[in-house]
């Protein structure tokens, strides 16, 4: 039996169902590169679902991590609190769009970044509806359940979800839903299906993450801003997958000019370490009652010490201006294989900054999903030594996150692994 297999069958027999995997058990990594319980290499265009933007064990990020250790691992904020998460909420508050006066808290996760947002908007605006936006991904918490705009896997069966949270249309050109119509149909539901009076807080992905990379437009992202300050309700922007420079700036939402109230960060905020954000106008931070928001390892001193270091690699290797650089190469590379004869299976490329896709039909003319194709381009990419992953609500979306660090020679192979594999899959289908 191999080492992978043994693993394998440890995890079926000990580990929940509900928890999916690769079968990839990680040893060791470094960069954008891993290395499995096989020896195998691979590159990682997952890197841990856009976690690692500054690479696996990034050495500013390893000192940082080590240095924090020699002093204290966990007080609990709540209980000795420390100065590098007060300096680290005062950075997240610079960092930020808009200019007027913030504040931060931090806790573990992106859903309970999203969740605290929620609460604030709540207690802020003492009304409790939210609305989202299909294709949506929000978390897998009750809540973050009720956000997310896609059932299979994160609905699916778990019950009823917590009311007053509704979802109006996400444009998206290429699946038919234009701009004009998406707005149109929000203004339609604020009129006759919700109140706006009842509506706490609007929260939106600048670039959808699980629903597919759909990049919402900037003049859409306007007209919300101008909805929300017609009716008094929280803009939140989920920046968990999109922000910390993956789409060439450090928020997805910079791109657009647009000021959210709230903005949810976690995934690339601490390089591989459990941390999350919620940063906006301090009187809706402020809004809830001391202890009503917070967390036994919400800011984790290891975690803080993570991410200031993350910042600093940001800053300091310029990967806003290198992650445009790494997309730039890589939208024209798809975009050359799509144009070639017998390509025609790739229907679309897109992408901000080093976040891109390309998504796979069955036929141009009607744009049908092919799922069925794009598994078997991740499986390709995988046996060639590329970690892959799709996303996408018809599951026929393949996600391209290399970390923002990645040395340009892996990124040129990474992508030939890419031709490679969809060239194989389209031969194998016939």
């Amino acid at each position: 039996m191999t080492a992978t297999a043994d693993l394998q069958a440890r995890k079926s027999a000990a580990v929940s169902r509900g928890v999916a995997t690769r079968n990839i058990y990680a040893v060791r990594a470094e960069n954008a590169e891993l290395w499995d319980a096989e020896g195998r290499r691979f590159l990682d265009f997952a890197v841990g679902i856009a976690v690692n933007n500054t690479g696996h064990r990034h050495p500013h990020v390893m000192k940082a991590v080590a240095d924090q250790a020699q002093a204290f691992t966990h007080t609990c904020f709540h209980v000795a609190p420390y100065e590098s998460y007060i300096a680290l909420a005062e950075r997240l508050n610079a960092l930020t769009p808009g200019d007027f006066a913030k504040k931060t808290m931090l806790v573990s996760t992106g859903a309970e970044a999203v969740e605290n947002a929620i609460k604030m908007a709540r207690a802020y605006t003492g009304r409790s509806g939210v609305i989202s936006f299909t294709g949506a991904f929000h978390g897998r918490t009750l809540l973050g359940m009720a956000l997310t705009g896609k059932v299979n896997p994160y609905k699916k069966n778990f019950g009823a979800m917590p009311p007053e949270v509704v979802h109006a249309p996400f444009p998206n050109a290429f699946h038919g839903i234009s701009e004009d119509e998406a707005l149109r149909t929000l203004e339609g539901m604020l009129a006759s299906t919700v109140d706006p009076e009842r509506i706490a807080a609007m929260i939106i992905e600048p670039v959808q993450g699980e629903g597919g990379f759909n990049i919402a437009p900037a003049g859409f992202l306007r007209r919300l801003r101008e909805i929300c300050d017609e009716h008094g309700i929280v803009l939140i922007a989920d920046e968990v997958q999109a922000g910390m420079a993956r789409t060439g700036k450090m928020f997805g939402f910079d791109h657009s000019g647009v000021v959210p109230d709230l903005v949810t960060m976690a995934k690339g905020l601490a390089g591989g370490f459990p941390l999350s954000a919620v940063t906006g106008r301090a009187e809706i931070v402020d809004a809830p009652h001391p202890g009503g928001v917070g967390g036994t390892y919400g800011g984790n001193p290891i975690a803080v010490a993570a991410s200031h270091a993350v910042l600093d690699v940001i800053r300091d290797e310029k990967l806003c201006a290198r992650a445009e650089e790494i997309g730039e190469k890589i939208r024209a590379r798809l975009e050359a294989l799509a144009a070639r004869q017998g390509m025609e299976c790739i229907g679309n490329v897109r992408g901000l900054g080093a976040m891109n896709a390309f998504e796979l039909v069955k036929d141009r003319d009607s744009n049908g999903a092919d799922a069925e194709l794009t598994a078997a381009v991740v499986a390709e990419a995988e046996a060639r030594g590329l970690i892959l992953l799709s996303c996408g609500t018809r599951y026929n979306v393949i996600r391209l996150l290399p970390p923002l660090t990645i040395p340009m020679a892996q990124l040129d192979e990474a992508l030939d692994i890419i031709e490679a594999a969809v060239e194989a899959a389209v031969q194998k289908r016939g």
